[in-house]
């Protein structure tokens, strides 16, 4: 319905702005010599314009939003006898594959008997009562433009504020879309807090907080064996912070490395060449990273760890070059390593920024003391630019910590309380995509223990947020 409307809306918006600019230019030359109109003829153009639309468009929203379930309940409460009977599941399942019919698509499965005869009826039916809906809505949102534009054309007069009352509309429509991310932010957090607590009702916080064995299979039937659950998360939580570490060991030093060389001591051309090349790294697909992860980083590390641990046997260090030759593709220093690689972009683009952002004269100050380009970089820029430095240092650990495919692929999935990086870990958001994967039971420990974890990681995001927060207002201070 909206490809039949918006045109037509667009059409209607144009010439209510014509229309409105013409009448305000005719009444402003009727004026007498002393008079002179509030608003300029584009203003009470703009504000026609708002009266024909924005009717229109909420018609034809809210059309949208309420027409599919008006259609099923008449679909529903008017099917035939045969079908009022059927199992609710198999209801609904013979009310969707009519509807498919009837807009001239494939069903689902083909329906034998009585509910074979009078599937036609049926999808001829839903399909009178969609073109009946779409035809309202086409109608109700113009009726809802001429309405609108009858209504603004009375009120067209010299003294009428039209410039105040388009800027009201304006600031309106600003406020609605900054309360977009405050409203998303609210449904999150009690999506999350809603069946997170569903899911504490099964299993108790301290036993998945402090728990540490993480197995989360429930049984599907009353006789099954060996499947009552555990739900420790401190697993998860040391594999999370291992890689996040690595990442960071990685990303940290060779992304702000980065940043001062090309804001530094980089000419225009090695600029215009090391920063887009450096750049295409942010690019690159975190699927790409994992293959390259688990094909190449992956045994090239089990080879050199490999060899280590073969030059260390028969020798002193017997026990460690034993377990050396252990060592498998999937590690936690493989996914470290090269989610780091993933994230030097984000943390050199942003550091740079923020150094080249650092007032000329403060170089300017250090230089004239007799300082060298190296002391003026420790000493005068990055502690000036340290606040925007923390904060791109925290998008890059935001980053890392909520990293998937990477960790999947490179790391495995096995549960395993350790910081050794030479063993398999898995992390919090792994668990999550693993837990909600497939036809899953909401009702279950299993499936919600997801919202569980999806809390935790919220809250601990947040806490770290708060914390480097104060720490940037706190050297912040010491440079305004």
């Amino acid at each position: 319905m909206i490809w039949l409307v918006l045109p037509l809306v667009v059409v209607f918006a144009v010439l209510a702005y014509l229309a409105g600019r013409g009448q305000a230019q005719r009444r402003a030359a009727a004026l007498s010599g002393g008079e002179k109109a509030h608003s300029r003829p584009q203003q009470h153009g703009y504000y026609a314009l708002i009266w024909v639309a924005v009717p229109a468009l909420v018609v034809t929203i809210l059309a949208g939003v309420f027409s599919g379930p008006i259609a099923h309940n008449l679909m529903a409460s008017g099917a035939p006898e045969a079908v009022q009977q059927l199992e609710p599941f198999r209801r609904e399942a013979f009310l969707n594959d009519a509807r498919l019919t009837g807009q001239g698509q494939r069903a689902f499965q083909v329906w034998q008997g009585e509910l074979g005869q009078v599937m036609p009826q049926e999808a001829a039916r839903s399909a009178r009562i969609h073109q009946t809906l779409t035809w309202g809505g086409v109608i109700g949102a113009v009726l809802a433009a001429v309405m609108g534009g009858l209504f603004a054309w009375t009120q067209i007069r010299p003294t009428l504020r039209a410039r105040n009352r388009v800027e009201g509309w304006i600031g309106g429509l600003l406020f609605a879309c900054s309360a977009v991310a405050i409203l998303t932010t609210v449904g999150i957090v009690f999506s999350l807090l809603w069946d997170a607590l569903r899911f504490f009702q099964f299993v108790p916080v301290t036993d998945f907080l402090f728990g540490t064995q993480w197995s989360p299979q429930i049984a599907i039937r009353a006789d099954q064996v060996g499947s009552s659950g555990a739900f420790g998360a401190v697993p998860l939580f040391a594999g999370t912070f291992l890689i996040m570490l690595i990442a960071m060991v990685v990303a940290a030093p060779v992304g702000l490395f980065s940043a001062i060389y090309l804001s530094e001591y980089a000419s225009a051309v090695s600029r215009g060449v090391v920063k887009p090349v450096l750049e295409i790294l942010a690019g690159v697909p975190t699927v790409v990273y994992g293959f390259f992860a688990a094909l190449t980083v992956g045994p090239a590390f089990r080879e050199f760890f490999n060899g280590l641990g073969a030059m260390l046997v028969g020798g002193p260090m017997d026990g460690l070059g034993q377990y050396l030759l252990l060592v498998q593709n999937q590690m936690a220093l493989v996914a470290g390593a090269v989610m780091g690689i993933m994230l030097i972009p984000f943390v050199s683009s942003l550091s740079d920024d923020i150094i080249n952002a650092v007032p000329q004269s403060l170089r300017d100050g250090s230089y004239a003391m007799g300082a060298t380009k190296s002391e003026t970089v420790k000493r005068v820029l990055l502690p000036a630019a340290l606040p925007g430095i923390a904060g791109a240092l925290l998008l890059a650990m935001s980053r890392a910590i909520g990293e998937t495919m990477i960790v999947t692929m490179a790391a495995g999935l096995a549960a395993n309380l350790t910081l050794n990086p030479l063993d398999t870990v898995t992390t919090v958001t792994v668990q999550i995509v693993t837990l909600l994967t497939g036809d899953q039971e909401f009702d279950s420990p299993k499936t919600l223990a997801a919202f569980g974890l999806g809390l935790t990681l919220f809250l601990v995001t947040l806490l770290l947020n708060i914390v480097a927060q104060r720490i940037v207002q706190t050297y912040r201070e010491q440079y305004d």
